[in-house]
Parts: C-alpha cells; structure tokens; sequence
C-alpha cells in the first residue's frame, strides 16, 4: 500500500483540514475496521441516501443512532437474557456494536426506522440558501441621460 505525505496540503490551503484528515483516515491500515454488522450505503435520489444495517436479533430499545461532531453512530447493546439457554450451535451474532459514517457538510439524518432486522437510517443533503448558486442579473450600461454629467471643456 502507498503512502502519501499530505504535508504539502497543510502548507498551501486554508480550512482544507478535514479533507486531509479524512484522507489520513482512509489511507491508515493501522486500524482495522469492523465488520459486524454489514451495512450497505444506496443513493436513492440526488439528494438522499439511505444507510440499512443488519442488525437481526435487536430490538428498537437495543439500538442507539446519533449524530455528534458531523458523525453518525450507531450503537447496539443486547439487553441480558433471562435463563441460561444451552446453544447447539450459535450462528445469529448479538454482540454489542458501535460503527461510525463521517458526514459531509450539509448532509442531515431525516429519520431511521427499524424492519425485519433491518435498522435504515435516512440521509439528505440539506445546502442553505446562502450557499446555493444564485443568478445575479446584470443592469444595463445605457441608463437615462438626465443621470449623465455632461462635460464641459477645460481652457
């Protein structure tokens, strides 16, 4: 694997911080990343996106989804089970979990919900007014020519 000095980045941009620090992240192999539970990330229109965990053998008061610090996390903790049940063989993981999405700016969870061992939680890019592309119209050169100052010649 490749390793990429972004020192450069640092040294000749502003505010580009969280994109070196994303490509730091991505690029390390010193942590290895979970894989329980899969998870599929789907574009479902332009603007939404749609992030389904399989979380079978949870129930709705097992998981936790939040956002802190431009984050999502979703946790799971299996409540005790009462009794002592003896296992054949135990293939259904139930072990407690916590996996993080990064999010880009502007993108907002609209809502999650919980089906068929499914956790879907609902993503749209949300830009403010402020910083969509606006038209600005252009005013004509030729205005009235009662606003014109007429010139009068210097001796």
């Amino acid at each position: 694997m490749r390793s990429f000095d972004l020192a450069p980045l640092h040294r000749a941009t502003v505010g580009f911080d969280q994109i070196a620090d994303l490509m730091d992240r991505v690029m390390s192999n010193d942590v290895t990343q979970p894989s329980y539970p899969p998870y599929n990330i789907e574009k479902t229109d332009a603007e939404t996106y749609r992030i389904s965990l399989a979380v079978a053998g949870f129930a709705e008061g097992d998981l936790n989804v939040e956002v802190k610090e431009s984050a999502l996390v979703v946790s799971g903790r299996k409540a005790a089970e009462n009794g002592e049940r003896t296992y054949l063989h135990r293939g259904i993981a139930t072990r407690a979990f916590e996996r993080r999405f990064t999010l880009a700016d502007h993108i907002v969870v609209t809502g999650a919900s919980h089906e068929n061992g499914m956790l879907h939680i609902d993503l749209k890019r949300e830009v403010p007014e402020a910083l969509k592309p606006r038209r600005i119209e252009i005013a004509s050169a030729r205005g009235d020519k009662s606003d014109a100052i007429e010139a009068k010649p210097v001796n």
